[in-house]
């Protein structure tokens, strides 16, 4: 069970950043370094990218891609009934299967259409298979925010058959229910504003939210290991 650790508790969003980048600069501040083992950090695509670039330089560790995606909910795309991972494991909030009647058919037909964008994802950012293992690693799994935490806990369950020595949670902000619902799967939760009661966006925690595209993505992987080359030189 993750030991959590919180910068401040809230009532109610608030534009807490500038953007992605600015959170994952004061994560990475925040975040404690396990000085024991390689350090890798694990960026979910595409908003957690510009949030894990920081870190991994503050760290400087390598920054790798973790694909998974959630599956939206036909009646309303922005939310989720689960989340699948590149490698075809699948997680479902049975719970929402059943209060928008989703048969079997319906979650099969969209974990396909999801996968097929996850592995396209996985192939234009020129991504290689995470390694066979991950042991003596510090693996470091980071978003933009939870929202209902399932995407994250899809991720975390993938990283984990890696035997990580540790797996730590970053995020910038998330509700306090998703917290609890991730915290069985890391050794450590990072959050720096943890909202208390509903409702709750990620977007409005931040100032400048905009979606970001495949080629800015693949533009700050280029950078990041560029910095990691050079310093390894």
């Amino acid at each position: 069970m993750a030991d959590i650790r919180v910068h401040k508790r809230v009532w109610k969003s608030f534009p807490a950043f500038r953007d992605r980048g600015d959170a994952g600069l004061r994560l990475a501040d925040f975040v404690p370094h396990r000085p024991e083992g390689q350090s890798l950090v694990l960026a979910l695509p595409r908003g957690g990218v510009p949030v894990a670039e920081p870190i991994a330089s503050h760290f400087q560790a390598e920054l790798r891609l973790v694909f998974v995606r959630k599956l939206p909910i036909p009646a309303s795309p922005e939310a989720g009934f689960g989340a699948v991972a590149i490698d075809g494991s699948r997680l479902l909030n049975e719970r929402l299967v059943e209060h928008f009647g989703l048969s079997r058919n319906e979650i099969e037909c969209i974990t396909s259409e999801v996968l097929v964008e996850v592995n396209r994802r996985a192939r234009e950012y020129g991504e290689e298979a995470l390694p066979e293992s991950l042991e003596e690693v510090n693996a470091y799994l980071v978003d933009d925010g939870l929202a209902s935490g399932y995407t994250m806990v899809a991720a975390a369950r993938m990283v984990r058959k890696l035997n990580p020595r540790s797996l730590v949670l970053c995020v910038p902000v998330s509700p306090w229910d998703s917290v609890l619902i991730v915290q069985p799967y890391f050794d450590q939760i990072n959050a720096l504003y943890v909202q208390e009661r509903p409702p709750f966006a990620v977007a409005s925690f931040y100032a400048h939210f905009p979606d970001l595209t495949d080629p800015e993505v693949k533009e700050i992987i280029a950078r990041q290991r560029r910095i990691t080359r050079s310093s390894t030189n």
